[in-house]
């Protein structure tokens, strides 16, 4: 078969190794792919530029790897529409840089832009600070086309080509890890780029006095485009709090000033817009070490995040460091660093807080902690629901078999 090669170290899965690597060309031949190999039994692990490949559980087999890096055709840029229509082998970045030739973009912001793609940022659900005034990947998502496990093509959405009666594809297929079809376009609706933007930084002493803020910031009349909490370990007790601001210098200038009027027990200066790689950061500072550090993500109310924080950071005083960024929407990164069984104490501890607080836990990349946590942590009354929609568009368990929620 074209495109295709014996797979190496450098393509294995969460350390289960595969035997090929194919890379097909166009949507044709990924849907011959998948049709063969559900008919050979093969477990089919989809990847797109490999930046997330390590979240998620373990797969249960891997047998072939799906690359999409072929498909990476932007179709149609819809200007006057605000819409384009993408491959999903595209990487953001791309897409981005043709966008801004009309002065447009997909106001979504990914870890690694420049590797990250259009499916796989789709497949993990994965969202940066602009959710917060722009909503997440899947709200700006207005159709999509994915193959299913049997090799069928089918399109939901804006540009309709074939529907899957009863089932909302874009909604479904987005954050699924791959685990109920290939997808392999997409449309989005686009936002036009800002004509400046600023960041600004409050920096506070206090937990408590940073969550008085980002309740203020939170309940105002200000239009930020991004919000979020930096929480250094060399200084668990010095917090910023970043905020983005868009549009006009004179609408950005007023923003300012109602900013430093709410936040008049902060210290608020200017600063590079680079503090919005935070997350980013902590996600290549775990990558140095694995062996003696785990990378959490919280999903919470605001509140919530930044009380599971003042937790984790009073259980490892002298056990072991935490670093953290809280986004507005209420998700948080955290890094924790130490022995095995520190990063097992105060990783149980946090879960349990968040989770008794109706948030989610889910431990991401190959961590130390696999073997005493589930990577997603409690599905809750929602796991029969899913095992069924898995049941029905992939009986065969073909694709990324058990590195979902629950073992899915």
């Amino acid at each position: 078969m074209q495109n295709l090669r014996p797979a190496t170290p450098a393509d294995s899965v969460s350390g289960i190794q595969p035997q090929f690597v194919v890379a097909p060309e166009n949507e044709q031949q990924l849907a011959a792919v998948l049709a063969l190999a559900k008919e050979s039994g093969l477990a089919v692990i989809p990847r797109g530029g490999g930046t997330k490949l390590d979240w998620g559980n373990p797969p249960k087999r891997a047998d072939l790897v799906l690359s999409t890096a072929r498909l990476d055709r932007i179709l149609e840029h819809v200007w006057a529409d605000l819409t384009v229509t993408v491959e999903a082998g595209c990487t953001l970045q791309a897409l981005q840089q043709t966008l801004a030739q009309h002065g447009q973009r997909l106001a979504f912001d990914t870890l690694w832009p420049e590797r990250a793609t259009i499916g796989g940022a789709l497949s993990t659900n994965d969202s940066g600070v602009l959710r917060i005034r722009f909503g997440a990947l899947r709200d700006l998502l207005i159709g999509i086309t994915l193959v299913l496990p049997d090799g069928t093509v089918a399109s939901s959405g804006g540009k309709v080509v074939k529907n899957v009666a009863g089932y909302d594809l874009p909604k479904l297929a987005t954050g699924a890890l791959g685990t109920l079809g290939v997808i392999t376009r997409a449309v989005f609706r686009l936002h036009p780029l800002p004509r400046m933007a600023t960041t600004v930084t409050c920096v506070t002493n206090q937990l408590l006095s940073a969550e008085r803020l980002l309740a203020a910031l939170l309940d105002s009349t200000l239009v930020y485009s991004a919000l979020q909490i930096r929480i250094p370990s060399a200084n668990p007790h010095e917090l910023f709090v970043d905020v983005l601001f868009e549009g006009t210098e004179q609408g950005i200038t007023a923003q300012i000033a109602q900013l430093q009027a709410l936040a008049s027990f902060a210290t608020v200066f200017e600063v590079d817009h680079h503090v919005w790689k935070t997350r980013e950061a902590l996600h290549s500072q775990y990558l140095v070490d694995p062996s003696s550090s785990a990378l959490l993500k919280i999903s919470t109310c605001p509140g919530d995040a930044l009380a599971a924080i003042a937790t984790l950071t009073e259980i490892t005083k002298s056990r072991a460091t935490a670093s953290a960024v809280v986004q507005a929407t209420g998700l948080a990164t955290i890094l924790l660093s130490g022995a095995r069984d520190e990063l097992l104490h105060a990783g149980k501890v946090v879960c349990k807080k968040i989770e008794s607080a109706g948030g989610s836990l889910v431990v991401l990349g190959n961590s130390v902690l696999d073997a005493d946590f589930d990577a997603w942590g409690s599905a809750g009354d929602a796991l029969p629901l899913m095992r069924a929609i898995k049941a029905q568009l992939d009986p065969q368990d073909t694709l990324n078999p058990g590195r979902f929620v629950g073992g899915i």
